[in-house]
């Protein structure tokens, strides 16, 4: 393919800040913030990704504030990065050339819930736990899930899945529509309330997992689901990572419909335990949950159960209070914080990869000896009824060869993904991190459409530059 020049991306001058900061102020006064405190804050990773602080942090509150925003630091080439609250795993959030950060953290309103077509609409700092609270008193909830309370923005940026994703999808089966902010500080909306369109280019599902590259997110129209009658969760522990992998091929090629069934190794279950106060066997398991009716979900689990007792695993013991079911999911969702535990003043290094369903046991257990022979402690988690895994190697930073060890493996697991036909990334997205993996995975052809693409819509590449693709 015949590429344009590259544009040239250097940081913007001393001038052209303070000049935009001030035009940012006598709009904005107080919602403009350069305090170095805050700008570490909006450049801060949950990963081992270096800190980028922008130059400014600004909060817009409207659509037409981010494109007036947009706008302001377009006329200079000033690099804007969107924040929503700041939970990526991957760098998304640096500002490596500095700029603007555009925080739309007050950007909180649901606009609309459309209780008979399944739908609501929302701004995007409006965060998954948020939007839940407002839906349960209607009988409704969003069910995408990925743990950590983050923005719908956010989501719909990175593309997320989690807990729940084997049931009812990712962000990009559940969002209708999308109002954006382009880089030239138009705003589109890309799609009707219609639950299927075949009227044009697929606007929508170009932004979602875009990571912000392509333009800020000002409002979303999200597919949402009826509260089941009957929710039922369980434990059921297994002989090895292996067996229990078998179990979930087996039980999703069964056709039972799993509402979530996650991984978890033994060193992950020994960390939740010590974190949550729980006395989960230390053993490697599955933690599961099935949405339907009574009589449903009672049919669903004793049929997974007869597939645990095949490969060993039992006894599957049931949470059967709303409490202890929440309790159980809570302590999951921590498990992040629970396996930094097992290492204190360790880094936390959080990555995924994703496979097919057919080869999830093999790339699990070949990870689970590769972990074993480079000596590193990094707990195993996943929603492996899609084939995602996280790995969650806990890194002295003091250490050179530790982290030298560290990137050796991460590479490793990156490249087992692919070749048994997976992605570098399930769902946490590219960011910086993962972007040199992007060839490999989607071949030159690919990427260089992705560049004509990001050219196309961002020609002066101030939109989020030096992630997913290097121009």
């Amino acid at each position: 393919m015949n590429m344009p020049q590259a544009p040239l991306r250097a940081a913007p001058s001393e001038t052209d800040i303070a000049t935009l900061t001030e035009e940012l102020r006598h709009r904005y006064a107080d919602r403009v913030v350069v305090s170095a405190s805050v700008r570490e804050q909006h450049g801060h990773s949950l990963t081992w990704a270096k800190n980028q602080p922008p130059d400014v942090v600004v909060y817009p509150r409207t659509a037409e504030e981010v494109s007036d925003i947009v706008k302001l630091c377009a006329a200079r080439e000033v690099p804007i990065i969107p924040y929503g609250t700041g939970t990526s795993l991957e760098g998304h959030i640096n500002a490596p050339f500095g700029g603007v950060t555009v925080d739309v953290s007050l950007m909180k309103r649901i606009i609309a819930v459309h209780e008979e077509d399944l739908d609501c609409v929302v701004e995007p700092g409006v965060t998954r736990k948020e939007l839940n609270e407002h839906l349960r008193d209607k009988g409704l909830f969003f069910p995408i899930d990925p743990g950590a309370d983050a923005s719908i923005g956010g989501m719909v940026a990175t593309r997320a899945s989690g807990t729940n994703a084997v049931r009812y999808g990712t962000m990009k089966d559940v969002v209708l529509s999308l109002t954006v902010v382009l880089p030239n500080g138009e705003i589109v909306k890309t799609a009707s309330r219609a639950k299927k369109s075949s009227a044009g280019y697929d606007l929508t599902r170009l932004l979602i997992g875009s990571e912000g590259t392509l333009g800020i997110i000002t409002e979303i129209t999200l597919k949402l689901q009826g509260i089941p009658e009957a929710i039922s969760a369980g434990i059921c522990p297994f002989p090895s990572v292996k067996a229990a992998c078998d179990a979930v091929i087996m039980t999703i090629q069964s056709g039972i419909p799993m509402a979530r069934i996650e991984l978890l190794d033994e060193v992950q279950v020994r960390a939740v335990n010590a974190h949550s106060k729980l006395t989960l066997p230390e053993s490697p398991l599955l933690l599961l949950e099935f949405h339907g009716t009574e009589s449903g979900v009672q049919e669903q689990a004793e049929r997974f159960g007869e597939i645990a007792a095949e490969f060993g695993g039992g006894p599957f013991e049931w949470a059967t209070k709303p409490e202890e079911r929440s309790r159980l999911w809570q302590a999951r969702h921590d498990s992040y914080w629970a396996a930094k535990g097992l290492r204190p003043g360790a880094q936390s290094v959080a990555t995924d990869v994703c496979v097919p369903i057919s080869r999830l046991a093999e790339c699990v257990d070949a990870t689970k000896q590769d972990i074993v022979e480079c000596g590193l402690i990094a707990p195993i988690v996943g929603h492996v009824g899609d084939g995602n895994f996280h790995v969650q190697p806990l890194v002295n930073m003091d250490d050179p060869a530790e982290i030298a060890a560290c990137e050796a493996f991460i590479d490793r697991l990156v490249r087992r993904a692919l070749a048994m036909e997976g992605t570098c990334t399930g769902e946490h997205g590219v960011g910086q991190k993962k972007m040199k993996y992007l060839e490999i995975e989607h071949g030159p052809a690919a990427l260089d459409l992705m560049r004509v693409l990001k050219r196309a819509i961002d020609p002066h590449n101030i939109m989020n530059p030096g992630k997913i693709i290097a121009l």
